[in-house]
């Protein structure tokens, strides 16, 4: 084989297709997120605001969780020492997952390098601790729930999305005193949608199944306190695992599981992912634990971020632009084509200083292609008023088609 011809190959497949990814060389300076500066390939550079970033509320950038990290820093330095059990276990760790299973109303909670491990990790393992597990996967459950099912080596039924009936044959189709784990999201990020909770739980209960949620992108941004949609809709106590992440809403990073102290000791004990993986170092710890300690009483700033989303999705809708509105705060604008969605990109970037990334295959099936727009509270009426009149202006470009204004 000629190994440089296979991946000349490989990449140019991507190119060809339309969805060949690219990082865009971007500088975030403290204090004025979501302005940050564009390093451009020729080396000159130009001022943009970053609207598609997962920090939803510019915790990021808020000054308890930077003193806190500037706490932790001076007092331990930078590093965590190495996995949990060798000298990666401080204080630090100890008192986020406190704060996390406060947070979520559980008996423990335990802390990973990122949410994506924390569900590879969790749901990878969980068969070994009930032997002839099946698990029942939502068909959108995010890639780090589809790969830890995937390795776990059990068996997996996929019900279709938020198909609350397809789901039920699925169960009943199999051997009732099978143990069962029904893994689903709380809201699935591509589309904004809002998964049946209620009824999910019901089911559960109907079959003796336990229940895995990913609240990814809904912690920090629903519910009384930020513990998400289940807290919102009062499910929590329904919930056996819930999972989510520090890098998003929180903005800082890592993830975790919250479940009873067993649940959660078992997976501390067996998981592979958690046990031979360097700690997350204190100062990330500590910021985490300040932005969740904070998020739990300020609900004024999570109401701005869905007032701002709520006025971007009803203004791009009056210009008849394809936008998915579940009601959540992700306004995605659907494109449908690799090629259209990066050029607009692309152009918005260069001509308007406002950055939004394409989302194409395989994050989205092919022909659903789409921006992702994330308003957050420091995008103010005047950002805002930007992004329209240039979606406008890209759209006629492009001659794509809009939506009728009537739907």
């Amino acid at each position: 084989m000629t190994y440089d011809a296979a991946l000349n190959t490989a990449l140019q497949r991507l190119h060809d297709e339309g969805r060949y990814r690219t990082f865009i060389d971007i500088e975030r300076r403290k204090g004025q997120y979501p302005h940050a500066i564009w390093r451009k390939p020729d080396g000159t550079e130009k001022n943009i605001t970053v609207w598609c970033g997962n920090d939803y509320l510019g915790m990021g950038q808020h000054p308890a969780v930077l003193a806190a990290m500037h706490e932790a820093l001076d007092a331990t330095g930078a590093g965590s020492g190495g996995t949990r059990n060798i000298s990666g276990t401080t204080l630090y760790h100890k008192r986020l997952e406190a704060e996390l299973a406060d947070l979520h109303r559980k008996e423990a909670a335990l802390v990973f390098t990122s949410a994506y491990i924390a569900n590879d990790a969790t749901l990878s393992t969980l068969p070994r601790l009930f032997p002839g597990l099946i698990i029942y996967s939502d068909a959108l459950n995010h890639a780090s729930m589809i790969e830890g099912v995937r390795r776990n080596g059990g068996e997996k039924r996929i019900f279709r999305h938020n198909d609350v009936a397809h789901l039920r044959e699925l169960l009943a189709a199999d051997d009732p005193v099978a143990p069962k784990l029904i893994a689903f999201e709380s809201i699935y990020s591509m589309d904004g949608d809002f998964a049946p909770i209620k009824e999910i739980c019901d089911l559960a209960d109907e079959f003796n199944a336990l229940t895995y949620i990913d609240e990814v992108h809904a912690v920090g941004m629903y519910g009384p306190r930020g513990a998400g949609v289940a807290e919102r809709d009062g499910l929590m106590h329904r919930l056996d695992i819930i999972n989510g992440t520090m890098a998003k809403a929180y903005g800082v990073m890592g993830g975790y599981i919250a479940a009873s102290a067993k649940m959660v000791d078992a997976i501390r004990s067996y998981a592979p992912g958690f046990i031979f993986t360097t700690s997350i170092a204190p100062a990330i710890a500590a910021g985490c634990a300040a932005s969740i300690k904070h998020l739990k009483t300020d609900q004024a700033l999570r109401d701005k971020q869905q007032e701002y989303a709520s006025i971007l999705k009803t203004r791009l809708k009056a210009m008849g632009l394809p936008i998915i509105d579940h009601g959540s705060h992700i306004v995605p604008v659907h494109v449908g084509d690799p090629v259209h969605c990066k050029a607009i990109s692309d152009m918005l970037l260069e001509e308007y200083g406002i950055y939004v990334q394409p989302i194409n295959f395989p994050t989205v099936p092919r022909g659903t292609e789409r921006l992702r727009f994330t308003p957050s509270p420091v995008h103010d009426p005047k950002e805002i008023d930007r992004v329209v009149r240039a979606m406008d202006a890209m759209w006629s470009h492009c001659a794509l088609n809009r939506a009728e204004l009537s739907a």
